[in-house]
């Protein structure tokens, strides 16, 4: 599953340390003037502070011709000119405890060790530029997240944080009952961003200690509601009011520390993983969490 969406589909590809990430976004609407500034500023967002700095080159293949869009396939593709694969020597029987590496060789048989290979946060580069594209087919819809919270960063240790995110303009009516809800796609949406761990919408986790006169968004005269408890959304359907939520993301699994390590042949042993890391990502996780959310919308409005 490396597709994402009903009508506005990405499809993305590319390993950590691969040539290049990328990907292919099918049923974009042709005449689209691509605001081309906008995609390098959500690009710089996403990379300000990383360790591992890339140039992130947009080469367009398809799709796009004089920055406006054809309504064919649009594909591009982000080289990688700055990975250090011998880092990651080390990983290339062993496991790190938190990441993907074992699920990954377990599932395939096999695993691209550099760098996380597929599940490394490099993918959601491509993430970006397709959100950037969809947010303007987004007339009138602003989507704008932030960092809410980090967690304790210790010397010679990591930390998550929470990000959270508000849709304004969403017009009541959107989403669908049942298993289209907006809430639930949202949701998947925002898993799929590496590292996130728990997703909650307005009140969230906290409305499980409300009593329910606390709880329900009482009506204003002509529409619109007192409170926002319920983050915009209703038996799966907007109701007008902005959408709200939140996104917990986990520490950066790779320490910079010792660590026991699972090697293929049932070992615990203990590595120094080299490489560039966040000691805390979250704080590049906006831009991130602002494209899966336009990618989620479009699908709707489209």
């Amino acid at each position: 599953m490396n597709t994402y969406g009903t009508r506005f589909k990405i499809t993305t590809y590319g390993e950590s340390h691969g040539l290049a990430v990328g990907a292919v976004i099918d049923g974009c609407p042709s005449g689209v003037k691509i605001d081309m500034d906008a995609i390098r500023a959500d690009m710089s967002r996403r990379s300000q502070g990383a360790p591992r700095q890339e140039e992130d080159k947009i080469e367009w293949l398809s799709g796009v011709k004089d920055g406006v869009t054809l309504g064919t396939p649009i594909a591009f593709v982000i080289a990688n000119s700055n990975a250090r694969s011998k880092d990651y020597d080390v990983l290339e029987h062993c496991f790190r405890p938190g990441h993907a590496d074992y699920t990954y060789f377990v599932k395939y048989g096999l695993r691209d060790h550099r760098g996380g290979g597929r599940a490394s946060a490099r993918e959601t580069a491509a993430r970006v530029v397709a959100g950037a594209i969809a947010r303007q087919l987004l007339e009138g819809i602003t989507i704008h997240a932030e960092v809410a919270e980090t967690g304790e960063q210790k010397e010679g240790d990591t930390c998550g944080g929470v990000v959270r995110c508000r849709i304004e303009g969403l017009a009541a009516g959107v989403g669908e009952p049942l298993f289209g809800k907006l809430n639930a796609q949202l949701a998947s949406a925002m898993m799929s961003i590496p590292s996130a761990i728990g997703f909650e919408m307005g009140a969230g986790f906290g409305a499980a200690l409300m009593s329910g006169s606390e709880y329900i968004d009482r009506w204003l005269p002509g529409g619109g509601t007192v409170t926002n408890h319920c983050g915009g959304v209703q038996g799966g359907i907007s109701n007008g009011m902005p959408v709200e939520f939140r996104v917990a993301f986990h520490p950066v699994a790779t320490l910079p520390q010792a660590v026991e390590c699972l090697c293929e042949n049932g070992e615990l042993k203990l590595l120094d993983i080299k490489g560039r890391h966040d000691l805390c990502q979250v704080q590049r996780t906006p831009v991130i969490v602002e494209a899966m959310a336009a990618l989620c919308i479009v699908n709707y409005i489209l």
